[in-house]
Parts: C-alpha cells; sequence; structure tokens
C-alpha cells in the first residue's frame, strides 16, 4: 500500500488542533463536533478511495464519518488506492471538554478488509506490551495474568500498573487486581490511549484489563500489529437485538476470543495519532503567538517503523518566527 503515513498525520494533526480549539469549554459534543468536521474535510484531500469501516456510527445518527462512508480525493475516480479506515475522531471527548489527561485523534487505514468491522458494542479486553505477548489469557484468573506478566517483565506483581476503566461494572475486576498486589490507574474515558501506552516501554504502563468499546479494541489491535503488542478480546452482548445486529455484519460466534490479528488482519496497516491534552503518550497541543505545536505518533506494520512527530504549524504572517520550545 502506498506510503500514507504523511497525509495520516495531516488529518490527526488537524482534528486534533481544532479539538483543542474548545478544550475546557464543557461541551463534548461540540469537541467531538470540531474533530469530525476537520478531519472529513483533511481526509478529501488525500489520494485515496477510502471507506470508513469504523466512525462515528451509523448514517442515520452521523452525518459526517459514518459507517459505509466514502472518503478521499479518489473517491470518485481511478486514481484512489482502496483502503478500510477506522477513526476515532476524539477519543476523550470528556477529558478534552473538562480539559482533562490523554484526549487523542486517531486514525487507522490498511487494504480493503484488513480491519474487522466491529459492532458498536462492548468488549471484553487485556492488553499488554511485546514482553508478555503470549503470556495472558481472557478467562485465566487476574492473579495469573499479573504473575504472568509480571514473569515476563522480571519483576514484582507489586511492580505493575495497570489501566482500568473507571466504572461500576470493574468493581470485583479492581478488587481482584489489588488483592493481587498490583497497582491500579483508573481512567475516566480513554482505553484506547492505554492500550497503546502498555505496548510502549517507558509509559509506566504494564497491562490495560476490563470491557470498553468494540470499535476502540479495533482500532488499538491496528497500533498493536505495529508495536508489537498484544490484544484479547471477546464481544459482550447486551440484547437479543445487537446479536442479530452481529450475526448480520458476519460475527457467527459472538462468544469468540478474537486476537490481535484477528481485529487488524490487514497486511499492510498505518496508525496515527495526536495528542490533543497531555497524556502519558503525546503532548497535548499548544498555541503560542507564532504558531501551534502538536505531538504525533504514526506506525506502519509493512515496514515496520514508528515515528513521534513533533510538528510547528506556522501562521501566515511574514513577521513569523521559528522558535525552539
Amino acid at each position: 500500500m502506498l506510503d500514507l503515513s504523511l497525509e495520516v498525520i495531516r488529518v490527526v494533526e488537524e482534528a486534533a488542533i481544532a479539538s483543542a480549539r474548545t478544550m475546557g469549554m464543557g461541551d463534548a459534543k461540540i469537541s467531538d463536533q470540531a474533530a469530525v468536521e476537520s478531519m472529513r474535510c483533511v481526509l478529501d484531500t488525500v489520494p485515496i478511495d477510502g471507506t470508513i469501516v469504523i466512525g462515528e456510527g451509523e448514517r442515520d445518527q452521523a452525518p459526517m464519518l459514518f459507517i459505509g462512508e466514502k472518503v478521499g480525493s479518489g473517491k470518485q475516480s481511478d486514481n484512489g488506492i482502496s483502503v478500510d479506515i477506522a477513526v476515532d475522531p476524539l477519543e476523550g471527548t470528556n477529558l478534552c471538554a473538562t480539559g482533562g489527561a490523554g484526549a487523542i485523534t486517531v486514525i487507522a487505514a490498511a487494504e480493503r478488509g484488513g480491519l474487522l468491522h466491529a459492532p458498536d458494542c462492548y468488549m471484553e479486553k487485556i492488553i499488554v506490551g511485546p514482553s508478555a505477548k503470549g503470556a495472558v489469557e481472557l478467562d485465566a484468573p487476574v492473579k495469573h495474568n499479573l504473575k504472568s506478566i509480571a514473569r515476563r517483565l522480571q519483576r514484582g506483581v507489586d511492580d505493575l500498573v495497570v489501566v482500568v476503566l473507571d466504572r461500576p461494572r470493574h468493581q470485583k475486576l479492581i478488587a481482584d487486581i489489588r488483592e493481587a498486589g498490583a497497582r491500579i490507574r483508573l481512567i475516566s474515558d480513554g482505553d484506547l490511549s492505554a492500550g497503546i501506552a502498555a505496548a510502549v516501554a517507558g509509559t509506566g504502563v504494564h497491562a490495560v484489563m476490563g470491557s470498553g468499546g468494540a470499535p476502540e479494541g479495533v482500532l488499538t489491535a491496528a497500533a498493536l500489529r505495529c508495536l508489537n503488542g498484544e490484544i484479547l478480546s471477546r464481544m459482550i452482548i447486551k440484547d437479543e437485538a445487537q446479536a442479530e445486529r452481529m450475526h448480520a455484519m458476519g460475527i457467527a460466534d459472538p462468544n469468540r476470543i478474537y486476537t490481535t490479528q484477528d481485529l487488524a488482519p490487514g497486511r499492510n496497516i498505518i496508525f496515527a495519532a495526536c495528542g490533543v491534552t497531555d497524556g502519558n503518550l503525546l503532548k497535548g497541543v499548544r498555541f503560542f503567538g507564532d504558531g501551534t505545536r502538536t505531538q504525533s505518533i504514526v506506525m506502519t506494520s509493512t515496514p515496520a517503523k514508528v515515528r513521534f512527530v513533533d510538528t510547528v504549524h506556522l501562521e501566515n504572517r511574514p513577521d513569523v518566527k521559528v522558535r525552539f520550545l
């Protein structure tokens, strides 16, 4: 697949800047809308024939970046490369609205069929980095998984930090982690960025456990394919209507345990994220007199590359200065 790395960076950067201008205003919908509109506008300048497979929802609920929407400058010609696209225009809408840490803009792309078309449901997840790959099981007791992770990292269980979404449904999980002796970082939102952090050494995150959105699980898997990390997951069925929708989407066994490869099977995967507010992995957008500064990460599976990109977007003025920040 054509190297679209610089193009996808541009997509997430502009979306991050747009949403960062709404930071702390207390309106999550406005923050999300700013990211969606910016991301769609920039995507339509990229030379691809793209199809959104994970987006803001169904067409009736999402006027832009809905599942099935066509994007890219090549969508009405034979010039664009055909790709499937997964987006989370603003992961952590509440974080952005309140000025909390860890909001990011996210996109992943792969060849047709390279990303699982995940339904908008919850998913059980366990995420680890390369060192603990193959050491955990989704149905294993929490204490067993933590001991296995600690053994691979050559440290004690009490040295581990596990990220868990702060939700009532996770009360037993939290109790089991504490009983095992590991430390917990509870987060209000943003399990996607936490999953990426778990696969990057030096972030202080060693695992992510609990349930979260299935679309975010696919995006996390795309990143982990590039970072050599691992996610194990299983869909959570809320009701019969959701079970029927899963079946219509081709999910024959709702109890299936999905691996990283199952969620993101593409041979050529590109993943990019840009910080909106400061987090474990990326700094947020910073505005100053002569421009705006962003920090992004872009990864490719083939060839295997991870780039951290620090960009200064200069104001279009004759007296503008570039300064070392």
